[in-house]
């Protein structure tokens, strides 16, 4: 009798895990309303006799994005922020731009797994999974191919040619976070203690205090 119980009660944890997610809409669309105070797990609705067509509406993925930055690529979002009628879809967009040798830093999605289209050029993209065994998995792709990047897990894009690359990325979140790892861990506010990442990275305090200075 305890075994069957406790085989219940792990279906049952595996059926809730398996449906996390964005919360979904109970109606025909929820709108988001910016200038709500009222917190919730999400945004809260418009009302839905104000709602119209621009509320569902965004124009910019045609504009290419700056790269003159470090890094050398532009990630233009599509999230809830910039088009409120993705509140409760559970789905965004972005386009993302890379100068020749450009990178897309790694990063991780909290709250989204991603794919990934290239519209044009070579692009070499990878994602690490999870420890112990942090294995690298990486393709390069050519125009019209699709990778997927798993939620949570941290992963990077790099221009490999000598031409400009653009890929569209769809994510299963209004808002699915992003944390660029190097911003993260060497430019938290407040900082994270230089002897703390010493002994995480096994460095000289010297280049600790060397890279968090870049940030």
């Amino acid at each position: 009798m305890a075994a069957r119980i406790l085989l219940l009660g792990l279906v049952a944890v595996s059926f809730t895990v398996g449906l996390a997610s964005d919360p979904s809409s109970l109606q025909d669309f929820c709108v988001a309303d910016k200038t709500s105070s009222v917190l919730v797990n999400g945004l809260a609705c418009k009302d839905p006799n104000l709602v119209q067509a621009n509320d569902f509406f965004f124009s910019g993925l045609h504009i290419v994005g700056n790269t003159s930055n470090p890094f050398g690529s532009k990630v233009t979002p599509v999230t809830v922020t910039q088009l409120a009628g993705l509140n409760t879809l559970g789905i965004s967009i972005a386009r993302i731009d890379y100068q020749p040798w450009g990178i897309n830093p790694p990063h991780t999605h909290p709250r989204a797994s991603e794919i990934l289209t290239v519209l044009e050029g070579n692009l070499e993209v990878g994602f690490v999974t999870s420890n112990p065994e942090n294995r690298l998995i990486t393709k390069v792709l050519q125009k019209g191919d699709v990778f997927v990047f798993p939620i949570g897990l941290i992963h990077y894009q790099r221009n490999v040619g000598s031409t400009n690359v653009v890929a569209i990325a769809a994510l299963s979140s209004q808002n699915p976070g992003v944390i660029t790892i190097g911003n993260a861990v060497f430019g938290s506010k407040p900082e994270i203690g230089s002897d703390i990442l010493v002994k995480a990275f096994q460095v000289d305090k010297n280049v600790v205090d060397y890279i968090k200075s870049k940030f």
